[in-house]
């Protein structure tokens, strides 16, 4: 396991308990979308990606690139553009179309034959595939290993219950030699109840511990 970990100097807070309850279904994720309740996203891009991108591809080309709960991060284009595939998991249908629109990309849809109702939507050029539905149904398709992962917003949006779950999937997701790109956020959760919820650095390197 080839593991740099960048870690910024920020407070850990050490009630982690308060949260841990917390919980939003798919259908309000949905519905966020559909109200225009996205603040999450970001039209520019992240700009800790920006900053670490170099680091983050080390020069490789043709990686396999995962957006976990992708939305319609523009993100995603970048790799595109520099020749790397990518894919992405997200609950909100519409989310995916408005990434496909916004970013004048003709796509085509089919449905997912191991996930009853989900659908995956693909770019014609065949370097972009978002997956619709759950995250955690997801291992039920053959997506395969991937060399990058950019979790820019996903970790942090998952019920605090499941992030185990999470992480043992985004694990089992990854090829020898991988970089996992991780985007979290430092507040007091006694005063916010999220989402986006509070993780320690030291549950981050319990989960992912390998």
């Amino acid at each position: 396991m080839d593991d740099t970990r960048t870690s910024l100097d920020v407070k850990e807070y050490p009630d982690t308990e308060v949260q841990k309850n917390r919980i939003l279904t798919l259908e309000e994720w949905q519905e966020k979308w559909v109200e225009r309740k996205i603040a999450f996203h970001q039209e520019q891009g992240h700009q800790l990606l920006k900053k670490h991108l170099d680091t983050f591809l080390k020069g490789e080309n043709g990686l396999r690139v995962f957006f976990p709960l992708c939305g319609k991060a523009v993100e995603m284009k970048w790799f595109a553009d520099r020749g790397h595939s990518v894919v992405g998991v997200e609950i909100s249908e519409l989310g995916i179309r408005e990434f496909f629109t916004e970013q004048n990309l003709s796509y085509s849809e089919e449905p997912i034959k191991e996930i009853p109702g989900a659908k995956v939507f693909k770019s014609s050029s065949g370097n972009i595939s978002l997956y619709c539905c759950n995250l955690f149904d997801l291992p039920r398709t053959n997506i395969g290993k991937f060399d990058r992962i950019w979790d820019r917003g996903a970790f942090v949006a998952i019920n605090p219950g499941d992030r185990k779950r999470y992480a043992d999937i985004m694990l089992s997701l990854m090829r020898r030699g991988f970089h996992y790109l991780l985007s979290v956020f430092s507040y007091d959760p006694t005063k916010y109840g999220g989402p986006p919820f509070y993780v320690s650095d030291d549950e981050i390197k319990r989960l992912f511990a390998k």
